[in-house]
């Protein structure tokens, strides 16, 4: 699947680490370093446009390692960017940890994941088909 995709950053595109890799790392673009004290958030640009194929999504999810050892995630994850969404993809990152983290030029701050999604019409009915599990959620099944 081909992508446009506008680069108006001094990086390279986002990019799939390795040959199984289902996400793509985007980088930070800043004039200037970011420094997120203890639950602070902040929006971070990636100087990115991106035109998304009509019935595909890209997803904005955190990346492991820096929810890991820093602390760092990605708030509204996954984040959806619509087909009709031509702005810049803009990353909004929060910092869970008790220690200031400084987000440079370049870090890679989410992954990116392009996914089909299917659009859907409602069929209104006074009665749904019973099921097993019927109305329980929340935990019912229990821990173990």
């Amino acid at each position: 699947m081909k992508i446009r995709i506008v680069n108006n950053s001094k990086h390279p595109v986002p990019a799939y680490e390795t040959i199984h890799s289902a996400g793509m790392d985007i980088r930070a673009n800043l004039d200037n370093p970011v420094i997120l004290k203890p639950m602070q958030r902040a929006l971070i640009p990636t100087a990115l446009f991106v035109e998304i194929p009509i019935g595909y999504e890209a997803q904005i999810r955190p990346r492991s390692g820096l929810a890991f050892k820093n602390g760092i995630t990605v708030l509204n994850t996954p984040g959806t960017i619509d087909a009709d969404y031509r702005g810049e993809v803009k990353v909004i990152i929060v910092n869970l940890s008790q220690e200031d983290f400084i987000v440079k030029d370049g870090e890679r701050v989410a992954q990116m994941i392009i996914a089909a999604h299917e659009r859907a019409e409602w069929e209104e009915v006074n009665k749904l088909a019973d099921t097993t599990r019927g109305a329980g959620g929340f935990g019912h099944t229990g821990t173990k």
